[in-house]
Formats: structure tokens, C-alpha cells, sequence
């Protein structure tokens, strides 16, 4: 009489569809991480563009000079991917402007971020006529009174 014999181990067949299955997975799974990074690094392209232009807003609203017209420039050697156009135009509202600020890639010249909004800047009162006695004799008041 023959013993039985035990089947111990894989067959070649088992072995070559495990291979399979893994490389799928693997394939798969670098795909996903590559699209993460390209996405991550989209968006922080996206963020600095628009703090740029945040940023070129601000500038605008601190210096109170608002002459309409185009400007451009880059956004000099620590962000040099990035170049910005602004534009500031007139509206009907006296002393209202029109503001736009533009952050493009300085390669390709694809638009990255848009950011539009509107500044006052009020008009001088010397040249409209206007003075302010009012104003003045109150503050006299006050040192007066505190004294």
C-alpha cells in the first residue's frame, strides 16, 4: 500500500496570480499617491497666489493712491513662479475704484488666482472747498473745558 500524499506549499499557478494581485495593488496605490501630490501642490500654488494678491491689495489700501491705469511686475526672487498684474479703474460713485489684482504663472503664462474688489479714496477737502471750522472749535471745546 501507497501512503497518501500531502500537497505542502503553493503551485506555481497560485504563486504567479498572488504576484498579479499585489502588482495591481501597488500600481494603484502609487497612482493615488502621485495624484495627492500633484493636487498638494496645485493648492499651495493657489494659497501663495492669492495671499499675493491679498497682499498687493493691502498695499494699495494702506498707501491711499489710487490712480487709474495698469500696472505689472514679478514677485521677486522668493517667489519667482509668480508674476502679478493690477488693474485700478473708475467707477461712477466719485472716489470709488475698481480694483483687480491678477497672479499668473511667470513661465507659462497661465492666470493662477483673480482677485477683484473695490477701494475708496476719498477725495482731498482743499481741493473741494470744503474746511473744517466745525471740527476745529470742538477740539478747542474740549482743551478748553479739561483745563
Amino acid at each position: 500500500m501507497k501512503a497518501p500524499r500531502q500537497n505542502s506549499g503553493f503551485s506555481l499557478l497560485e504563486v504567479m496570480v498572488a504576484i498579479l494581485i499585489l502588482a495591481i495593488a501597488l500600481t494603484g496605490l502609487v497612482h493615488g499617491i502621485t495624484t495627492a501630490l500633484a493636487s498638494s501642490k496645485e493648492s499651495e500654488l493657489q494659497t501663495v497666489a492669492a495671499l499675493f494678491a491679498q497682499g498687493k491689495i493691502e498695499e494699495l489700501r494702506a498707501t491711499g493712491i489710487l490712480e487709474d491705469g495698469s500696472d505689472d511686475g514679478d514677485c521677486g526672487s522668493v517667489l519667482p513662479l509668480y508674476h502679478w498684474r493690477e488693474t485700478i479703474g473708475s467707477t461712477d460713485i466719485s472716489g470709488l475704484h475698481d480694483v483687480s489684482v491678477v497672479v499668473e504663472h511667470a513661465r507659462t503664462g497661465q492666470e493662477i488666482y483673480e482677485l477683484k474688489t473695490m477701494l475708496f479714496s476719498p477725495e482731498d477737502d482743499s481741493t473741494s472747498g470744503k474746511t473744517d471750522k466745525n471740527k476745529d472749535s470742538k477740539s478747542k471745546k474740549k482743551r478748553g473745558g479739561a483745563s
